[in-house]
Order: C-alpha cells, then sequence, then structure tokens
C-alpha cells in the first residue's frame, strides 16, 4: 500500500540495493510554515517542524522509490504523483532521515503506531488508515520524533523477520549508508 498512486518509472538511484524493499517512513523537516496544495486533498496549511510520512516500497526497485522522494526533495523531480510529492515539493522541507523495515509489509502498522496525521487521508486513499503522514509533539526534536518512528517499525517488524534500519536523507550524502549503525531484527 504505497498511499496515493502508482510510480512513474523513474525509481532507481542509491536504495536501488535493496531491491526487496520493505516499508519506509521518510522524516521531514519543515523550516517554515506553508500552505501546499496536495492533489485532490486540497490545498493544506503545514507548520514548522518535523512529519513523518509512511509509505511501502515492495513492488519492483524496492526501497528505490527512496530515491525518488530523495530527488523530489532536493528539487531535482518536478512530477507531483503521491501525496507526499506535493509536501517534498515545497522549497522549504528536506527529508532528514529515513526509517526502513527491510523485507517487512508494515505501512499500515507503523502509521497507526504514530501520532494521527495533520492531514486526514494523506497517504492513505488505498487502505483504511486515517493518514500515512504525522507530525511531531509540540517542542519534540527531530530526534525525539525520529526514536519514536523507529519504535513503531521495531513493534511492527517485532514478528515477521524483517530489519529496521535507518538511512540518510536528502540532506546528507544519499549513498544508502546508514547513519545509525544499529539495526534491530
Amino acid at each position: 500500500m504505497s498511499g496515493d498512486g502508482g510510480g512513474d518509472g523513474d525509481e532507481a538511484e542509491n536504495d536501488a540495493n535493496d531491491p526487496d524493499g520493505g516499508t519506509y517512513t521518510l522524516l521531514v523537516a519543515l523550516a517554515t510554515p506553508a500552505t501546499i496544495e496536495v492533489g485532490a486533498l486540497g490545498a493544506r496549511r503545514f507548520d514548522p517542524g518535523g512529519y513523518a510520512y509512511t509509505g511501502s516500497a515492495l513492488g519492483a526497485g524496492g526501497f528505490s522509490r527512496v530515491d525518488r522522494h530523495r530527488r523530489t526533495a532536493r528539487g531535482d523531480h518536478d512530477v507531483r504523483h503521491w501525496h507526499v510529492d506535493h509536501l517534498l515539493g515545497h522549497p522549504d522541507t528536506r527529508i532528514d532521515r529515513v526509517v526502513r523495515s527491510v523485507g517487512a509489509d508494515v505501512e499500515c502498522a507503523v502509521a497507526d503506531r504514530l501520532p494521527a496525521g495533520p492531514v486526514d487521508g494523506f497517504g492513505a486513499s488505498d487502505c483504511g488508515c486515517g493518514s500515512h503522514l504525522a507530525a511531531a509533539g509540540e517542542g519534540e526534536s527531530l530526534d525525539e520524533f525520529a526514536a519514536r518512528v523507529r519504535e513503531a517499525h521495531g513493534d511492527a517488524v517485532a514478528e515477521t523477520g524483517g530489519s529496521v534500519d535507518v538511512v540518510a536523507g536528502s540532506a546528507a550524502a544519499t549513498d544508502g549508508a546508514v547513519s545509525d549503525v544499529s539495526r534491530t531484527r
């Protein structure tokens, strides 16, 4: 369940070395308040702070979908296909890091473990979830929010045999290197 659409064939860069894919959460930082047109969901107001978008990368190419999101956040890809593309395409957003459940289809389980989203239906048009976008709590740092996201992934994969790791976002080197060397199973 990717949330709001299929691929556009432009999914290859650095996470392509994980072709089996799984579930991912983009930790997104928005520097300033913004009103963003989110496709069919319309214009939505986003406060500055941290956001977590959870999606799946289970089809062909696996986690190469994350590379497409990185390119959108860097301004290198202008196609707005998924709800998250509209958020990532705003010039004041960046992907801080990506939490991945490798080899596990736990998209909705992770989204359900995170706070209710600021935009109903965001990334969840193909499932029964309220939203696949969560916002950091008032005064919560991006690092604290990332720890909650990682915990949600860990809890969701506990019985699946998948593993959890953290890789670079759009602001750092995008060589797929694990930025948090601990990997859980």
